[in-house]
């Protein structure tokens, strides 16, 4: 069975909405700035969302009294717009909602803690009740009307990519007809912390895959995509999801194998599942967060692959820095645009390849080129790797 991709939206810290994200990559308009959300010491950029809780509360004509975390709202956005691009009718169709996390609703928690650390006896319980990853999965596909089947996936950064994954087997299966898939991070104090205490955050503007790459810088934002049966269709797909593979080498709580097992392991199981051979694959959207150890790992699992013939690729981080659980939803809608428009993004901040692997991704934003097939990669903690193929309709 065929899975299509019938809908996109995004918001990340380079806009809010398909056409500003795309205006953005287009322009190199990163959207990285100090950070505004919460009082930290640490001076690092970040990326983030260009709109505060209430002003998304307004966007989307919800109670400004409510609480809400902001992965909740961010959620809401993304999701809102991929439904409507899709013009998908929920009611009529057996539709899920597979939204990922890492954070949940964190924002909320640590509000709650700066009163209650100061008396145990203040404090609001309705921000601790938002603190699980299931609870902004359940607000969202409330504020949707979707409820034939709601979960939530969290397996650090690849938690969007499995949420994909999830919902295009539960369709193959025949247990839904469309399903709303991706996920939703915001920036807190515990990510950004925890990132730093593992010392991988650069001071600087992050440079993926540059030979001089000190660490990955942070954003937040969501990005989902509507997969449907060929049945349920009611407009025109954007492209297919060909293939998808998820694999865990369990390496290291934090990072993949040097050798690059995992993403080797998973873009080539993505890429044998699709039936389509590999000199087709014309770009690859990278994991590319800026970490020595990653993208040493991405890169030489991609030179295992490819060998000398390596097609085009970018990380778009260094636009709206690293979103953890929303990462491949966000890239996702980005991978999909770029096999219907021929799009390939630029890879900020790139000067000079690593000595290891000479790869030298694309640094100018291209439109209008004959793309077939986008391979896109996001890894996680614990070495949870996955790759998914989204194909073009031509020839299909």
């Amino acid at each position: 069975m065929k899975i299509y991709v019938t809908g996109l939206g995004v918001v990340s810290g380079i806009g809010l909405g398909v056409e500003e994200n795309i205006a953005s990559l287009r322009n190199h308009q990163h959207g990285m700035g100090k950070v505004t959300l919460f009082p930290t010491e640490l001076d690092v950029p970040v990326s983030e969302v260009k709109y505060s809780n209430e002003e998304l509360k307004r966007l989307l004509s919800l109670d400004i009294q409510k609480t809400f975390s902001r992965t909740a709202l961010l959620g809401m956005s993304a999701a809102k717009e991929a439904i409507d691009d899709a013009r998908l009718d929920a009611a009529s169709l057996r539709t899920g909602f597979i939204s990922s996390t890492s954070v949940g609703g964190m924002d909320l928690s640590e509000h709650f803690y700066t009163s209650f650390k100061k008396d145990n006896r203040k404090g609001r319980l309705r921000e601790v009740i938002s603190h699980d990853c299931g609870a902004s999965t359940e607000l969202i596909a409330d504020y949707l009307k979707v409820n034939d089947f709601v979960t939530t996936i969290s397996t650090a950064c690849s938690s969007a990519a499995n949420a994909i994954m999830l919902g295009a087997r539960m369709i193959r299966s025949g247990q839904l007809d469309a399903a709303i898939v991706g996920g939703t991070d915001a920036l807190c104090k515990f990510t950004l912390n925890g990132f730093n205490s593992l010392m991988i955050l650069d001071k600087e503007h992050c440079r993926p895959f540059d030979i001089s790459r000190a660490g990955l810088n942070l954003g937040e934002g969501a990005g989902y995509i509507v997969l449907q049966s060929e049945k349920s269709l009611r407009k025109e797909a954007y492209c297919l999801l060909s293939g998808y593979s998820n694999v865990n080498e369990a390496f290291h709580q934090t990072g993949s194998s040097p050798e690059g097992n995992g993403p080797f392991w998973s873009m080539t199981e993505a890429i044998g599942q699709s039936n389509i051979p590999r000199e087709e694959i014309d770009y690859i959207n990278v994991h590319g967060t800026g970490t020595p150890s990653n993208d040493l790992s991405e890169g030489l699992a991609i030179r295992r692959i490819f060998g000398e013939k390596v097609p085009a690729f970018s990380s778009v981080k260094a636009f709206i820095g690293h979103t953890l659980g929303a990462s491949e939803g966000i890239e996702a809608v980005y991978s999909v645009l770029s096999v219907y428009h021929g799009f390939i993004y630029p890879n900020l901040n790139f000067r000079k390849p690593a000595e290891e692997t000479g790869l030298i991704p694309e640094t100018s934003f291209r439109k209008g080129l004959s793309i077939r097939n986008v391979l896109s990669n996001s890894f996680g903690f614990g070495g949870n790797d996955s790759s998914l193929l989204f194909s073009t309709l031509k020839d299909k």
